[in-house]
């Protein structure tokens, strides 16, 4: 997924604020859910909710207003009740690495209590995967 660094993302500066990379972690997860069929809506519309129990980033190099990114997402392992996330995120022209990071999301139900991930959400959440 590509992001165009906007001013309003960045300090004064010019860098971009480091509570953004989380955001940036979201909307990377949320499009990489998208690219397996997953609708987040209507996943919430059908009961099952994921929310975010865990999240850690570790800052490279800075990126900065007018630049690109590319996030990349990757499984952490096979998911379950508990999935982790993993992100790469590189400046697009450059390739230099800015941040990585994860994210630990929990299957829960409407009333936050979690629930084992149903098989057919599991089953895309791995298609294409690789797990060591």
């Amino acid at each position: 997924m590509e992001i165009k660094i906007y001013y309003q993302d960045t300090d004064c500066g010019g860098v971009v604020y480091y509570a953004n990379y989380l955001t940036y972690f979201e909307r990377a997860r949320t499009e990489w859910m998208e690219s397996k069929g997953l609708s987040i809506k209507n996943l919430s519309e059908e009961g099952t909710l994921f929310v975010i129990s865990h999240a850690e980033a570790d800052y490279k190099s800075p990126a900065r207003y007018g630049e690109t990114i590319i996030i990349d997402v990757e499984p952490g392992g096979e998911p379950g009740i508990r999935t982790d996330l993993k992100y790469i995120i590189k400046e697009k022209i450059s390739g230099r690495l800015l941040a990585t990071g994860k994210t630990t999301m929990v299957c829960v139900d409407k009333n936050m209590r979690p629930k084992k991930m149903p098989p057919e959400i599991k089953e895309k959440m791995c298609a294409g995967e690789t797990f060591v």
